[in-house]
């Protein structure tokens, strides 16, 4: 799997493209440390290149959430294949984790959020 990190409109987007699975999950997560430890910014996961995410990649994805849950900052995921949405809806994720269709959505929504 590979990761791309950009910072936008005060926001970190990372791109994850290929497999999120158990053997590149424990990278991922070791990846995310710095932005997990005190999050000083929203985090969005564009999952457009990602072919495939296991239980392992869900455990990121959940601790990720946890993080962020009751912070000042959001985290948002988006751009997800259908198959990929489908194990999200299938685990049930797609009821506490917000999916958008697009990156330009999720900065659309963060930035509304922040002129209220």
């Amino acid at each position: 799997m590979k990761t791309n990190i950009k910072q936008e409109n005060g926001t970190t987007i990372i791109s994850l493209s290929g497999r999120l699975d158990s053997n590149s999950a424990p990278l991922f997560e070791d990846e995310l440390k710095a932005f997990l430890t005190s999050p000083e910014r929203h985090l969005v996961f564009d999952f457009n290149d990602l072919d495939y995410i296991s239980s392992a990649g869900l455990r990121v994805i959940l601790n990720t959430a946890k993080t962020f849950k009751n912070g000042p900052f959001d985290f948002i995921t988006c751009a997800m294949q259908d198959h990929v949405l489908e194990v999200f809806e299938i685990s049930g994720f797609d009821t506490f984790i917000t999916i958008h269709n697009s990156v330009n959505q999720s900065l659309s929504t963060l930035n509304a959020k922040q002129n209220v």
